[in-house]
């Protein structure tokens, strides 16, 4: 007959996640039952409760699981530090500086960077450059002058680059839209009124649950200088495409989209629509999936700002412990979203 040690053994031996701690006799440490430590003999461990209850039998924290999450914490502040460092500087600080200032190797750092942010610090540097761009072009000044208050050598450089860096040809943005011609068209749902907004490139809003005025204006903030057409007839096919997804989500919403974020966002972005319906993933696994596993923070922000609500489903994205956490749209919408999603699949 199986006992609670044995259970615990299991996981300890398989490296599963759970809710105790375990010492090692013959090392004299405590680790979480994760660790990726070598597999200690089975009489030499010993199971704890909690933190206190392992000291108070004289064990310390393992310096590789870092049960006590103190080494995580002085990672989080060496992040935060060097980001912070960039963002002071008008150009890319070099890795090599970067990683003097924290007081680590260059890959230690370097592997540390890309964990708690998702991008390389030269990635984020170029992050914090097109931000910059995006708020002195969108002040009306000239686009060369703005390159060059963004701390951008050449203007070849952003214009090579303008996907990456804004989702649009710096002009574009400067002109907020202007130029560009976004056809709209409303409908009743489910889950109350729904607007969707469409360029030529494909669909850049999609957004329900609120009134008409809220959800045009969105669709404004983002577009302040568009010339915004009504187009219920254009508009028709995919309206209905998108009403047919929420009566019965049995596959993936598939419509041309046109997404405009920075690369981490339309990495995140891609993820989401890796999700099949009825299926979640957490925030960390979302992470995990676009290859930055301590980004957690980056990716629930990158959800918060999705465009496209359904046509890329950030409703299937749930907390750590399956809790239906925010969502643009209200909690209530999300949790029916996933139950249909539930039902059409089964």
């Amino acid at each position: 007959m199986s006992t609670q040690d044995d259970t615990r053994w299991n996981l300890v031996a398989q490296r599963q996640p759970a809710n105790f701690l375990y010492g090692v006799t013959t090392m004299g440490i405590y680790c979480r039952p994760g660790c990726p430590s070598p597999r200690p003999r089975r009489e030499n461990v010993r199971y704890f409760a909690d933190i206190p209850e392992a000291e108070a039998e004289g064990f310390r924290a393992c310096r590789r699981c870092d049960p006590k999450g103190e080494r995580e914490a002085i990672a989080r502040a060496v992040v935060a530090d060097a980001c912070a460092a960039i963002e002071a500087e008008e150009g890319i600080p070099s890795l090599e500086a970067l990683a003097k200032r924290a007081g680590y190797s260059r890959f230690h750092f370097l592997r540390l960077f890309r964990e708690h942010t998702g991008v390389t610090p030269r990635s984020y540097a170029e992050r914090v450059r097109a931000l910059r761009l995006q708020a002195a072009l969108t002040r009306g000044g000239r686009v060369a002058d703005a390159i060059q208050e963004a701390g951008f050598g050449s203007e070849s450089r952003v214009y090579e680059d303008t996907g990456k860096l804004l989702g649009m040809t710096p002009g574009a943005l400067r002109r907020g839209g202007a130029g560009e011609v976004v056809r709209t068209a409303f409908a009743d749902s489910p889950f109350g009124r729904l607007l969707v907004g469409a360029t030529e490139t494909g669909v850049c809003f999609l957004g329900f649950a609120e009134p008409d005025e809220a959800l045009m204006g969105d669709l404004r903030r983002r577009f302040p200088k568009a010339r915004i057409e009504a187009d219920d007839a254009g508009l028709a096919e995919t309206l209905a495409n998108v009403l047919a997804f929420i009566a019965e989500p049995r596959q993936a919403l598939a419509l041309p989209l046109d997404l405009r974020g920075t690369a981490f966002q339309v990495r995140v972005w891609d993820a989401l629509r890796r999700i099949q319906p009825g299926e979640t993933r957490t925030y960390g696994e979302l992470a995990g999936m676009i290859g930055a596993p301590k980004a957690i923070r980056a990716v629930a922000r990158s959800c918060a700002t999705n465009p496209v609500s359904l046509a890329v489903p950030c409703h299937r994205v749930v907390g750590k412990d399956g809790d239906l956490t925010g969502y643009r749209w209200g909690v209530p919408r999300k949790k029916e979203l996933l139950a249909r999603e539930r039902r059409a699949r089964s």
